[in-house]
C-alpha cells in the first residue's frame, strides 16, 4: 500500500510579498526616469502592503536602536526648533515617525518574499534599469526632448527643466546599479547588464550637468572591489570613515577655511560649488551658537537666504539642526550599518551593498538634504534590494569561484 506525501502548504505571505516586490521592481525604472520624487509614495505603498511581514531580528537591533534614538532626539528638538511649518501635520518629526516603521515593513517584505518571485523581481529591475541607462544615453543625444515630449502630455515643461529632471534620474541609477547588477547575476542574467546602467549614469550625468553621479559610478566600483578584496576590513573602514565624517565635519570645514585664509589663496570654482561652500561656511558659523543641541529639526529652512533649504552636506545639516548629540547618533548608525556588511570571505552581495552605501553617503554629502522624503525612500530601497538579492540563491553556483554570491 502506497502512501502519498502530505501536500506542502502554500506560503501565502511569501507569495504576497513576492508579488509586491515585483510591483515595486517594475515601477522603479519608470519612476527613476519620469518622477524620482515619487519614490516616497512607492516605498510607502510597498511598506503598507508588506505590513503583515514585519519582523525584528536580533541582528537588526543595534542599527534600529540608533534610528529610534535619532527619531526621539529629532522629536525632542522640535520643542526649540526655529522652523515652524504652517501646517503642524507637515512637520518632519511626524513624517519620520511614520516612515521608519513603514519603510522597515517594506524591507521585511523583501526578506519574506517567495524566492522564485524575488528572482523575477530582480530580473525585472535589472532589465528596467538597463533600459533606463540606454534611454539616458539617447536623451543625452536628443537633449532631453523625448522626456519633454512625454511630460508635455500632462504638464508643459521647459527644455532646461527637462534636462534638470533627467540629471536627477542619473542620481537614482548611480545609486541602484551595483545592487541591481548583482541581483541580475544572482537571478541568472549576465553581468553585462551592469554596463548600460553604469554608462547611462555617466553619460546622462555629464550631458545634464550632474557631475556627482559620474563620480559615484567610479566610487562604487572602487568600493565594491575593495570589499571583495578585503571583505572584513573594507566595510568596517567605510563605516569608520562615515562615522568620523559626521563627527568632525564642522572642524574640517573650519580647518580648510583657516588654511585658505592663512595662505591667502584665491580659488575659482564653478557657481554650484561656490554656492555649496558658502552654505557650509554659514552652517558652521551658526552651529557654533548651539553646538550641543543644535537649532532644532528642519531649522535649516529658517536660515534663508544664507542657506537655501539645507546646507547640501548631510553631516553639517545634522550638526546645525541636531547638534553634537545628533551627529553622535548618526555616526553610530553608519558605523553599525556598514560594519554589519563585514564578511569572513568575499561576498558580492555585501560588496554591492557597500558600494551603494558609499554612493548614498557621497550624494548626501554634496547634494541632498538629510530629510528629503524621496531620498530617504531611496535609502530604504537600497536596503530592500539587498534583502531581495540575499533571498535568491545563485543561479549557477560554482565550487571553484573564490567569491561567494
Amino acid at each position: 500500500m502506497s502512501h502519498q506525501a502530505a501536500p506542502t502548504p502554500r506560503d501565502v505571505l511569501g507569495l504576497w510579498c513576492g508579488g509586491v516586490l515585483i510591483f515595486g521592481a517594475a515601477l522603479t525604472p519608470l519612476l527613476a526616469w519620469l518622477s524620482p520624487i515619487s519614490f516616497a509614495g512607492l516605498l510607502a505603498l510597498v511598506g503598507l502592503l508588506s505590513l503583515p511581514a514585519i519582523r525584528l531580528r536580533t541582528g537588526d537591533r543595534p542599527a534600529l536602536v540608533a534610528l529610534l534614538a535619532a527619531l526621539l532626539w529629532a522629536a525632542v528638538s522640535t520643542t526649540w526648533t526655529v522652523y515652524h511649518p504652517k501646517n503642524p501635520t507637515e512637520g518632519q518629526a511626524a513624517k519620520l515617525a511614520l516612515e521608519l516603521p513603514i519603510y522597515w515593513a517594506a524591507i521585511c517584505g523583501a526578506r519574506r518574499a517567495d524566492p522564485r518571485l524575488a528572482r523575477i523581481a530582480l530580473l525585472v529591475l535589472a532589465w528596467g534599469l538597463a533600459a533606463l541607462g540606454g534611454m539616458l544615453a539617447v536623451e543625452a543625444v536628443a537633449g532631453g526632448r523625448i522626456y519633454k515630449a512625454l511630460h508635455d502630455l500632462y504638464e508643459p515643461i521647459r527644455i532646461d527643466l527637462a534636462g534638470k529632471n533627467l540629471g536627477q534620474s542619473t542620481f537614482v541609477l548611480a545609486l541602484l546599479w551595483p545592487l541591481a547588477a548583482v541581483g541580475a547575476r544572482r537571478a541568472g542574467a549576465s553581468w553585462w547588464l551592469a554596463l548600460p546602467m553604469a554608462l547611462g549614469a555617466i553619460v546622462g550625468a555629464l550631458a545634464f550637468d550632474a557631475d556627482a553621479p559620474a563620480m559615484a559610478v567610479v566610487l562604487a566600483l572602487l568600493v565594491a572591489l575593495a570589499a571583495i578584496r578585503w571583505p572584513t576590513g573594507a566595510p568596517r573602514t567605510l563605516g569608520g570613515i562615515a562615522a568620523v565624517a559626521f563627527l568632525i565635519m564642522p572642524a574640517a570645514v573650519l580647518g580648510i577655511r583657516g588654511a585658505v585664509e592663512a595662505l591667502n589663496l584665491r580659488i575659482e570654482l564653478p557657481a554650484s560649488w561656490s554656492m555649496r561652500l558658502g552654505y557650509w561656511n554659514r552652517a558652521v558659523d551658526w552651529t557654533a551658537e548651539h553646538p550641543v543641541r543644535g537649532w532644532g529639526l528642519d531649522a535649516s529652512r529658517a536660515f534663508s537666504p544664507g542657506i537655501q533649504l539645507h546646507p547640501h552636506n548631510g553631516p553639517l545639516q545634522v550638526w546645525l539642526e541636531l547638534g553634537a548629540v545628533g551627529a553622535l547618533i548618526a555616526a553610530a548608525f553608519w558605523w553599525l550599518a556598514l560594519s554589519n556588511l563585514a564578511r569572513p570571505r568575499s561576498n558580492v552581495v555585501a560588496a554591492a551593498a557597500a558600494a551603494s552605501a558609499s554612493v548614498y553617503l557621497l550624494f548626501s554629502g554634496v547634494n541632498f538634504g538629510v530629510w528629503q522624503e524621496w531620498w530617504l525612500a531611496l535609502g530604504a530601497l537600497c536596503v530592500l534590494l539587498g534583502a531581495a538579492v540575499s533571498r535568491v540563491a545563485p543561479a549557477r553556483p560554482s565550487t571553484r569561484a573564490p567569491i561567494s554570491e
